[in-house]
Order: structure tokens, then sequence, then C-alpha cells
């Protein structure tokens, strides 16, 4: 994904690396209930792979890093703000972790979730 050249070598990171990081910071945030898939597709091949990074898009072009992150929230929580705080927080998490700057990250709420109905 990206490559840097140092004295002693290169170093590569994956895309995979990448969501991985985004996919457990947007889990840790406030009114986040869980990841989404993508799409349907996405979805059964979620429950065939156990893919822990299903939910989380990561796209590089070579000059810039786009991070889609698609979640369900806990309903009653104000998903402007939520979404808001999201989006800080993997930019924040994937930039200090790979020392990569982050052009947009993008958060698409699938659905909200009643957790407690007493």
């Amino acid at each position: 994904m990206t490559d840097e050249k140092y004295s002693l070598g290169n170093i590569l990171v994956s895309h995979r690396a990448i969501a991985t990081v985004a996919c457990q910071s947007a889990l840790s945030s406030y009114g986040v209930v869980g990841l989404a898939p993508k799409n349907l597709v996405n979805g059964l091949a979620n429950v065939i792979l156990k893919d822990p990074t299903n939910g989380v898009e990561v796209k590089y072009d070579g000059n810039r890093l786009d991070i889609d992150v698609y979640v369900v929230l806990e309903y009653g929580t104000r998903i402007k703000s939520v979404a808001s705080t999201i989006a800080h927080q993997v930019q924040y998490q994937v930039e200090t972790t790979f020392n990569i700057t982050v052009n947009h990250v993008n958060v698409h709420v699938r659905g909200l979730r009643i957790s407690n109905t007493d």
C-alpha cells in the first residue's frame, strides 16, 4: 500500500493493517454498537470468512488515503455527533499509528439498534 524508502530498506503497510486499526478505533467510540457490511455480498462473505475488518474500506491511490466506515449506532444517541467523533478518532489513530496522512474518513450509518428495552 504505502512504500517508504529508508537507508536500511522499505516499509510496506497493507490495506488490511490500516483497516484493522480503523475498525478497532471505530468500535471503541461512544455510541457504536457494531460495524455493518458495505453491501449484501460482503455481508454473506463475512458469514463464511469471519473477517474482523468487515465494515471498513480503505482506498489508497498513491497520494490520498480515504477510509469508509460502515457502522450501526445505539438508538437515542446524536447521530451527527457520534459520526463526527468516529471520523476524528479513526483519522487520529491511523495517522499516529502509521504516520500516514488521511485525506477523508467517511462514516456511513447503516442502522440503529435498541440495546435495552426496559
